[in-house]
């Protein structure tokens, strides 16, 4: 019963879909027709620069981390896994959206696996960091630490149910990025503008 609980807590906690909320509260619009449609924090970023992009994505990774860190202290692994991905599922298809198309997951993945397994979130951040400076794709960063998980929990070790988790959640990202890896195959996905949004300057590329 406690499993279940944080279970259905994780998908409801992550269905709260901030990037939606910070743009409507603040700029009374809709995310969702700007920019690439992504309610996700690298959209809202693009779109609205660092200063609604920022909490979005801080955000996005606390409701993965939450319930999986909750539940890994009150029940074990499993149940953190569990909950953790129950939190992703939410982000791409939230309740409070009527399960409409949500996000890619990608900072809530983080966010879980820093729950469950925090050397495997803090190395996969460290990848998409490294990934990000050499390509300056989002894209490509995020399929590629989110790819690593797997292999970094089993490379530290960690428990079989958490090294599943990783596979797992490398493939939904890979899955939910098919658009993306069109675009990278035809030349046509843009590079981040990211950084020139940070220091204030127009977005494009979008």
């Amino acid at each position: 019963m406690p499993t279940l609980v944080l279970v259905v807590a994780g998908y409801l906690i992550g269905s709260v879909t901030w990037g939606y909320w910070l743009v409507r509260v603040f700029r009374h619009e809709d995310v969702r027709k700007k920019g690439s449609g992504n309610i996700g924090a690298s959209n809202v970023w693009r779109v609205y620069g660092w200063r609604l992009g920022l909490p979005a994505m801080m955000l996005d990774v606390a409701k993965g981390f939450v319930p999986a860190f909750v539940a890994v202290q009150v029940v074990g692994y499993g149940a953190g896994v569990l909950a953790g991905a129950a939190a992703m599922l939410g982000h791409w298809r939230p309740v409070f959206l009527k399960f409409q198309r949500g996000g890619k997951m990608v900072a809530t993945a983080g966010g879980a696996f820093l729950g469950v397994a925090p050397l495997v979130g803090l190395t996969a951040a460290g990848v998409w960091l490294v990934v990000f400076a050499v390509t300056r794709y989002p894209s490509v960063a995020s399929i590629v630490s989110a790819g690593s998980l797997g292999l970094w929990a089993w490379l530290y070790g960690y428990p079989w149910p958490v090294i599943v988790f990783g596979g797992a959640a490398g493939l939904g990202v890979l899955v939910l990025h098919k658009a993306n890896l069109v675009r990278l195959w035809r030349g046509e996905e843009n590079r981040s503008t990211l950084w020139r949004r940070w220091v204030g300057k127009p977005a494009s590329g979008l």
